[in-house]
Protein backbone atom coordinates (compact mmCIF):
# COMPACT_ATOMS: atom_id res chain seq x y z
CA UNK A 1 0.00 0.00 0.00
CA UNK A 2 1.34 3.43 -0.94
CA UNK A 3 2.00 5.94 1.80
CA UNK A 4 1.41 8.77 -0.66
CA UNK A 5 3.66 10.92 -2.80
CA UNK A 6 6.92 12.40 -1.55
CA UNK A 7 8.46 15.38 -3.30
CA UNK A 8 12.26 15.23 -3.17
CA UNK A 9 13.86 18.65 -3.74
CA UNK A 10 17.58 18.06 -4.26
CA UNK A 11 19.98 19.44 -6.88
CA UNK A 12 22.61 16.69 -6.55
CA UNK A 13 21.53 13.78 -8.75
CA UNK A 14 23.30 11.06 -6.73
CA UNK A 15 21.83 12.22 -3.44
CA UNK A 16 18.41 12.63 -5.04
CA UNK A 17 18.58 9.06 -6.38
CA UNK A 18 19.53 7.72 -2.92
CA UNK A 19 16.71 9.60 -1.18
CA UNK A 20 14.21 8.42 -3.81
CA UNK A 21 15.35 4.80 -3.43
CA UNK A 22 15.03 4.87 0.37
CA UNK A 23 11.61 6.53 0.26
CA UNK A 24 10.34 4.11 -2.38
CA UNK A 25 11.46 1.24 -0.15
CA UNK A 26 9.45 2.86 2.66
CA UNK A 27 6.33 2.73 0.51
CA UNK A 28 6.18 6.23 -0.96
CA UNK A 29 5.63 7.21 -4.54
CA UNK A 30 8.42 9.67 -5.30
CA UNK A 31 8.72 12.75 -7.52
CA UNK A 32 12.16 14.42 -7.66
CA UNK A 33 12.84 18.00 -8.72
CA UNK A 34 16.09 19.94 -8.75
CA UNK A 35 15.05 23.57 -8.35
CA UNK A 36 12.99 25.68 -6.00
CA UNK A 37 10.67 26.87 -8.75
CA UNK A 38 9.88 23.28 -9.77
CA UNK A 39 9.29 22.38 -6.11
CA UNK A 40 6.69 25.12 -5.69
CA UNK A 41 4.98 24.15 -8.91
CA UNK A 42 4.75 20.48 -7.89
CA UNK A 43 3.66 21.29 -4.32
CA UNK A 44 0.81 23.43 -5.66
CA UNK A 45 -0.25 20.73 -8.12
CA UNK A 46 0.04 17.58 -6.00
CA UNK A 47 -1.42 16.32 -2.75
CA UNK A 48 1.83 15.41 -1.01
CA UNK A 49 2.46 13.12 1.95
CA UNK A 50 6.04 14.38 2.51
CA UNK A 51 8.52 16.93 1.18
CA UNK A 52 12.29 16.60 1.56
CA UNK A 53 14.21 19.81 0.91
CA UNK A 54 17.88 20.59 0.42
CA UNK A 55 18.64 24.14 1.56
CA UNK A 56 21.41 24.69 -1.02
CA UNK A 57 19.52 24.96 -4.30
CA UNK A 58 20.84 26.80 -7.37
CA UNK A 59 17.80 29.05 -7.83
CA UNK A 60 16.37 29.57 -4.35
CA UNK A 61 17.27 30.18 -0.73
CA UNK A 62 16.14 27.00 0.99
CA UNK A 63 14.75 28.73 4.08
CA UNK A 64 12.61 31.08 2.00
CA UNK A 65 11.50 28.14 -0.11
CA UNK A 66 10.53 26.21 3.03
CA UNK A 67 8.28 29.11 4.06
CA UNK A 68 6.75 29.26 0.58
CA UNK A 69 6.16 25.49 0.55
CA UNK A 70 4.41 25.80 3.92
CA UNK A 71 1.96 28.23 2.30
CA UNK A 72 0.91 25.70 -0.37
CA UNK A 73 1.28 22.32 1.38
CA UNK A 74 0.58 20.92 4.81
CA UNK A 75 2.80 17.87 4.16
CA UNK A 76 5.56 17.19 6.69
CA UNK A 77 8.71 18.99 5.56
CA UNK A 78 12.09 17.33 6.14
CA UNK A 79 15.15 19.50 5.66
CA UNK A 80 18.13 17.47 4.36
CA UNK A 81 21.19 19.70 4.18
CA UNK A 82 24.94 19.99 4.57
CA UNK A 83 24.36 23.03 6.80
CA UNK A 84 24.97 21.39 10.15
CA UNK A 85 25.14 24.10 12.80
CA UNK A 86 22.62 24.50 15.60
CA UNK A 87 21.71 27.93 14.20
CA UNK A 88 20.95 26.37 10.81
CA UNK A 89 18.72 23.77 12.45
CA UNK A 90 16.88 26.42 14.46
CA UNK A 91 16.39 28.55 11.34
CA UNK A 92 15.03 25.52 9.47
CA UNK A 93 12.59 24.69 12.25
CA UNK A 94 11.47 28.33 12.39
CA UNK A 95 10.79 28.22 8.64
CA UNK A 96 8.19 25.51 9.13
CA UNK A 97 10.11 22.27 8.79
CA UNK A 98 8.96 19.18 10.65
CA UNK A 99 12.46 17.72 11.02
CA UNK A 100 16.09 18.37 10.14
CA UNK A 101 18.75 15.90 9.04
CA UNK A 102 22.33 16.89 8.28
CA UNK A 103 24.27 15.41 5.36
CA UNK A 104 25.94 13.07 5.14
CA UNK A 105 23.25 10.90 6.66
CA UNK A 106 22.90 7.14 6.91
CA UNK A 107 19.93 5.47 5.24
CA UNK A 108 18.56 4.24 8.57
CA UNK A 109 18.58 7.82 9.88
CA UNK A 110 16.45 8.98 6.96
CA UNK A 111 14.06 6.06 7.45
CA UNK A 112 13.72 6.77 11.17
CA UNK A 113 12.99 10.47 10.70
CA UNK A 114 10.52 9.86 7.87
CA UNK A 115 8.67 7.20 9.84
CA UNK A 116 8.51 9.50 12.86
CA UNK A 117 7.13 12.55 11.03
CA UNK A 118 4.84 10.59 8.72
CA UNK A 119 3.30 8.26 11.24
CA UNK A 120 -0.36 8.73 12.03
CA UNK A 121 -0.93 10.58 15.27
CA UNK A 122 -2.18 8.37 18.07
CA UNK A 123 -5.78 8.65 19.16
CA UNK A 124 -6.31 11.04 22.04
CA UNK A 125 -6.80 9.41 25.42
CA UNK A 126 -10.35 8.45 26.40
CA UNK A 127 -12.08 11.10 28.53
CA UNK A 128 -15.38 10.93 30.38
Amino acid sequence: MSRGICLVVEDDGDISDLICLILAEEGFGVRAVHTGSAALEEARRMNLALITLDLGLPDADGLHLARDLRKVSAAPLLILTARATVADELDAMASGSSAYLAKPFRPFELRDVVNRICSPTPDPPFRR
